[in-house]
Protein backbone atom coordinates (compact mmCIF):
# COMPACT_ATOMS: atom_id res chain seq x y z
CA UNK A 1 0.00 0.00 0.00
CA UNK A 2 1.29 3.20 -0.89
CA UNK A 3 0.87 5.79 1.75
CA UNK A 4 2.22 9.65 1.08
CA UNK A 5 2.81 12.51 3.40
CA UNK A 6 0.06 14.74 4.10
CA UNK A 7 -0.11 18.32 2.84
CA UNK A 8 -0.04 20.90 5.83
CA UNK A 9 -3.69 22.13 6.61
CA UNK A 10 -5.47 19.11 4.58
CA UNK A 11 -7.69 16.93 6.51
CA UNK A 12 -5.21 14.41 7.27
CA UNK A 13 -1.96 16.11 9.19
CA UNK A 14 -0.86 12.98 10.22
CA UNK A 15 -0.11 9.92 8.82
CA UNK A 16 -3.82 7.44 8.97
CA UNK A 17 -3.52 4.92 11.58
CA UNK A 18 -6.49 3.12 11.61
CA UNK A 19 -5.84 1.99 15.25
CA UNK A 20 -6.39 6.30 16.58
CA UNK A 21 -9.99 6.09 17.22
CA UNK A 22 -10.19 9.39 15.69
CA UNK A 23 -8.47 8.14 12.61
CA UNK A 24 -10.86 8.72 9.66
CA UNK A 25 -9.56 5.51 8.28
CA UNK A 26 -11.78 3.86 10.65
CA UNK A 27 -14.83 5.21 8.89
CA UNK A 28 -13.48 4.20 5.74
CA UNK A 29 -12.85 0.68 7.31
CA UNK A 30 -16.54 0.50 8.68
CA UNK A 31 -18.35 1.08 5.37
CA UNK A 32 -16.19 -1.33 3.53
CA UNK A 33 -16.58 -4.29 6.00
CA UNK A 34 -20.31 -3.73 6.59
CA UNK A 35 -22.28 -6.33 5.77
CA UNK A 36 -24.08 -4.66 2.57
CA UNK A 37 -21.00 -3.02 2.02
CA UNK A 38 -19.10 -5.80 1.48
CA UNK A 39 -21.61 -7.63 -0.91
CA UNK A 40 -22.22 -4.74 -2.97
CA UNK A 41 -18.35 -4.04 -3.85
CA UNK A 42 -18.35 -8.23 -4.68
CA UNK A 43 -21.18 -7.58 -6.54
CA UNK A 44 -20.03 -4.79 -8.57
CA UNK A 45 -16.93 -6.29 -9.02
CA UNK A 46 -18.78 -8.88 -11.00
CA UNK A 47 -19.86 -6.43 -12.95
CA UNK A 48 -21.69 -2.65 -13.42
CA UNK A 49 -25.34 -2.90 -12.23
CA UNK A 50 -28.48 -0.82 -12.31
CA UNK A 51 -30.09 -0.30 -9.13
CA UNK A 52 -32.90 -2.83 -9.10
CA UNK A 53 -30.50 -5.15 -10.52
CA UNK A 54 -27.88 -4.72 -7.58
CA UNK A 55 -31.22 -5.09 -5.00
CA UNK A 56 -32.01 -8.70 -6.33
CA UNK A 57 -28.46 -9.84 -6.76
CA UNK A 58 -27.50 -8.46 -2.97
CA UNK A 59 -30.63 -10.82 -1.89
CA UNK A 60 -31.95 -9.18 1.39
CA UNK A 61 -30.96 -5.73 1.22
CA UNK A 62 -33.52 -3.20 1.73
CA UNK A 63 -34.08 -0.76 -0.67
CA UNK A 64 -33.06 2.01 1.81
CA UNK A 65 -30.11 0.10 3.23
CA UNK A 66 -29.34 -0.67 -0.21
CA UNK A 67 -29.02 3.16 -1.26
CA UNK A 68 -27.54 4.07 2.18
CA UNK A 69 -24.64 1.53 1.22
CA UNK A 70 -24.22 3.08 -1.97
CA UNK A 71 -24.24 6.62 -1.55
CA UNK A 72 -21.73 5.78 1.83
CA UNK A 73 -19.27 4.30 -0.97
CA UNK A 74 -19.53 6.85 -3.73
CA UNK A 75 -18.83 9.18 -0.84
CA UNK A 76 -15.32 7.36 0.36
CA UNK A 77 -15.03 6.99 -3.78
CA UNK A 78 -14.94 3.42 -4.04
CA UNK A 79 -18.25 3.64 -6.26
CA UNK A 80 -19.39 5.37 -9.23
CA UNK A 81 -23.12 6.81 -9.86
CA UNK A 82 -23.94 7.79 -13.85
CA UNK A 83 -27.67 9.26 -14.14
CA UNK A 84 -28.22 8.57 -17.68
CA UNK A 85 -30.77 11.15 -19.43
CA UNK A 86 -33.42 9.00 -20.40
CA UNK A 87 -36.54 8.40 -19.40
CA UNK A 88 -37.49 6.55 -17.39
CA UNK A 89 -34.25 7.68 -15.74
CA UNK A 90 -31.57 4.94 -15.85
CA UNK A 91 -28.73 4.98 -13.23
CA UNK A 92 -25.52 2.88 -13.19
CA UNK A 93 -23.53 1.84 -10.52
CA UNK A 94 -19.97 0.17 -10.89
CA UNK A 95 -16.94 0.01 -8.95
CA UNK A 96 -14.05 3.23 -9.40
CA UNK A 97 -10.03 1.85 -9.50
CA UNK A 98 -9.90 2.55 -5.78
CA UNK A 99 -13.52 0.73 -5.26
CA UNK A 100 -11.75 -2.30 -7.37
CA UNK A 101 -8.79 -2.54 -5.01
CA UNK A 102 -11.11 -2.89 -2.14
CA UNK A 103 -13.46 -5.21 -3.76
CA UNK A 104 -10.42 -7.90 -4.61
CA UNK A 105 -9.95 -7.46 -0.50
CA UNK A 106 -13.22 -8.04 0.80
CA UNK A 107 -13.87 -10.79 -1.75
CA UNK A 108 -10.95 -12.65 -0.79
CA UNK A 109 -11.97 -12.29 2.96
CA UNK A 110 -15.98 -13.46 1.92
CA UNK A 111 -14.90 -16.12 -0.03
CA UNK A 112 -12.69 -17.59 2.53
CA UNK A 113 -16.19 -17.63 4.75
CA UNK A 114 -17.85 -19.53 2.55
CA UNK A 115 -14.89 -22.22 2.03
CA UNK A 116 -14.38 -22.77 5.80
CA UNK A 117 -18.19 -22.65 6.81
CA UNK A 118 -17.84 -26.78 7.40
CA UNK A 119 -14.95 -26.04 10.05
CA UNK A 120 -17.07 -22.76 11.65
CA UNK A 121 -20.09 -24.88 11.89
CA UNK A 122 -17.86 -27.61 13.55
CA UNK A 123 -16.13 -24.60 16.09
CA UNK A 124 -19.89 -23.83 16.66
CA UNK A 125 -20.61 -26.86 17.69
CA UNK A 126 -18.05 -27.89 20.22
CA UNK A 127 -18.55 -24.46 21.87
CA UNK A 128 -21.93 -25.06 22.58
CA UNK A 129 -21.49 -28.58 23.70
CA UNK A 130 -18.89 -27.37 26.05
CA UNK A 131 -20.97 -23.97 27.07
Amino acid sequence: MNVSTPEPGTLLDKLPDVYDRMCPSRGVLEHVTSRWGVLVLIALHERGYRFSELRRRVAGVSEKMLAQTLQTLERDGLVLRVVHPVIPPRVDYSLTPLGAEAAVMVSALAHWVEGRMCAVTEAREEYDARA
